[in-house]
């Protein structure tokens, strides 16, 4: 009876341990299939995918702190400026918030250097609606609101930047006075490197809506800019002297081109861009000024042209200094109901006996479908003086928007190649 008993005793307790070691392995075994990452290693038994630390917004800085007041019809511009400069004199993580509201503003200039840490950029959040003081008197320069000489910079919304345009657009003069000055700009980046916009939404500018200048590593992401088709010069983003400039997901509705490329503009990505109304992305114009500095390596892919003027152009004037736009391709564009799909207009602005010395040189079009509302769906009207070489057409689908209207290509003064689907039919043979 002792041995019997004792023999049960050890089996009682070896049927639990059998049990837990046999559990531990399922999980063990589960935890592993669960965690095993395609082409990677498996994830440890309980340990999940982890999530990234929402960023520090450090200090805050809120502009009603420093005196704002929103719904005022005075400017507070002087608040605004009291708050970014002690942000930016801030030994540390800052960040300028701007709450719900409207808070109207004069000429306000958000000027550098910061003391930021290094990799820490400083930020400044519109939660609100900043509108600007519609009287051109109010502004001594060519933007509305400016960040100058800043290193590190996140400027996010969710907020609006109202131009008030409407109330400013009948000073502008630039349809009949090629000399014109134009508007201020809603937002103006002048030597700021390391810095991204995103999440913001500007309407109705005086001028440009976005000017970058003299500037580098520029992330512009998300944005939403609108004007009436009819508004004069309010081009959606004009890039000049800048290097490494990064343009996506916007959607673009103005009265103007929706992103301009001016002199300087270096290593320019746009991609998933909408654009409509308004005139289409363009190179240019480039040329008016002597000594321009070249436009190279430009990449436009994956975007959309709804009922815009032109689709993609490239615009010089005539009597120029030589110069080069150079490097460019633009891939997978829809035009959708566009008159001028692609152009190349060396003969733009006022009219002179001499032709525009800007070389044109290794463009690339390919994969450009869609519809055109005029015949001449491609056309490019090169200089004598400087004739565009190795232009490239790979795999063109333009259709008519109108079934009995006939499309066609012109060329002068181009060296085009072809590969793929070409319709229009190319222009050829080619003009040297």
């Amino acid at each position: 009876m002792a041995i019997s008993s004792k023999a049960s005793t050890r089996t009682s307790a070896f049927v639990p341990l059998v049990l837990c070691l046999a559990l531990l392995a399922c999980q063990i075994e589960g935890g592993l299939a669960k965690g095993h990452r395609r082409g990677g290693r498996p994830r440890l038994p309980g340990r999940g995918p982890v999530a990234r630390p929402a960023p520090n917004p450090g200090t805050i800085f809120n502009v009603l702190q420093f005196g704002a007041k929103p719904g005022s019809r005075l400017s507070q511009a002087q608040a605004f400026m009291k708050t970014w400069r002690a942000a930016c004199d801030f030994d540390g993580i800052a960040t300028v918030v701007v709450p719900p509201g409207v808070f109207t503003l004069a000429e306000t200039v958000f000027q550098g250097p910061c003391r930021n840490p290094p990799l820490s950029p400083i930020t400044f959040q519109i939660q609100g609606t900043m509108k600007a003081v519609a009287d051109p008197s109010e502004y001594s320069d060519k933007s509305w609101i400016s960040f100058e000489h800043v290193d590190g910079l996140v400027l996010t919304g969710p907020g609006t930047i109202d131009g008030s345009g409407p109330d400013v657009w009948k000073y502008n003069d630039c349809h009949t006075n090629s000399n014109c000055e134009l508007l201020p700009a809603s937002l103006y980046l002048n030597d700021v490197k390391n810095a991204k916009i995103r999440g913001v939404t500007s309407v109705n500018s005086m001028g440009f809506h976005m000017h970058v200048t003299n500037s580098a590593n520029i992330r512009i992401n998300g944005v939403h800019i609108f004007a009436p088709a009819d508004s004069p010069n309010t081009d959606g983003m004009h890039i000049s002297r800048s290097y490494a400039v990064r343009v996506s997901k916007a959607v673009i509705r103005t009265g103007d081109d929706c992103i301009s490329l001016g002199q300087g503009a270096t290593n320019i990505n746009v991609s998933r861009v909408t654009c409509g109304p308004g005139h289409g992305i363009s190179v240019g114009s480039l040329g008016k000024l002597p000594d321009e500095q070249d436009v190279t390596g430009v990449n436009v892919r994956n975007c959309t042209m709804a009922g815009t003027t032109n689709g993609i152009r490239i615009k010089t004037w005539p009597g120029s200094a030589p110069s080069k736009a150079t490097g460019m391709l633009f891939s997978n564009i829809v035009m959708d109901n566009v008159h001028f799909p692609i152009i190349i207009d060396q003969n733009y602005g006022t009219h002179s006996d001499k032709p525009s010395l800007v070389k044109i040189s290794d463009i690339t079009y390919e994969d450009i479908k869609g519809t055109a509302a005029s015949e001449v769906a491609v056309e490019l009207d090169c200089s004598p003086g400087a004739p565009c070489d190795n232009v490239k057409f790979t795999n063109i689908n333009l259709q008519p928007t109108i079934n009995t209207m006939r499309l066609s290509a012109t060329c002068a003064n181009a060296n085009v190649g072809y590969e793929g689907m070409q319709f229009p039919p190319p222009c050829l043979p080619p003009h040297p």
